[in-house]
């Protein structure tokens, strides 16, 4: 999955940053405008805006960046139910994507995700072609109708 690069932004003018201060105090309600329809912000995302406009408020430079959650090998093994082991030979053989910090393995959550997903749509083919190969007559049975 890519992120999109991270967007720094340096502190507010001071005048600026008081008004903001001024305008969140006592409040952390927030509306917000996108081309002139309000829209209310699910809580995680309203906490997050409302952090970031206090940092502002603060006269601080803030980065705002995506953060893709990654996984031990271990938690990683456990989600997609397949041993520690397993998981560590499917990342050296280049099946998962893995990285390194330090010697530590850590893998991507999404690439856990998008294995799993993978798994299920093969097993759901797998069970597609023994229900067709079920309704099909065999060779003998194709025989057997013809001399009836």
């Amino acid at each position: 999955m890519a992120l999109i690069a991270p967007r720094m932004t340096g502190a507010l003018p001071r005048e600026d940053a008081d008004k903001l201060q001024r305008a969140l105090a006592g409040s952390d309600d927030i509306t917000v405008f996108v081309d002139g329809t309000v829209h209310r912000l699910p809580p995680l995302a309203r906490d997050a805006v409302v952090d970031l406009l206090h940092r502002f408020s603060r006269g601080e430079a803030v980065t705002v960046s995506s953060v893709e959650e990654m996984l031990t090998t271990s938690k990683a093994a456990e989600l997609a139910g397949i041993s520690h082991t397993y998981l560590r030979n499917m990342t050296d053989r280049g099946e998962i994507p893995v990285e390194y910090r330090g010697t530590h393995r850590r893998i991507p959550l999404a690439a856990i995700m998008a294995w799993l997903d993978k798994q299920k749509l093969e097993q759901q083919k797998l069970e597609q072609q023994k229900r067709e190969s079920r309704k099909k007559p065999g060779p003998q049975e194709a025989v057997d109708g013809q001399d009836a």
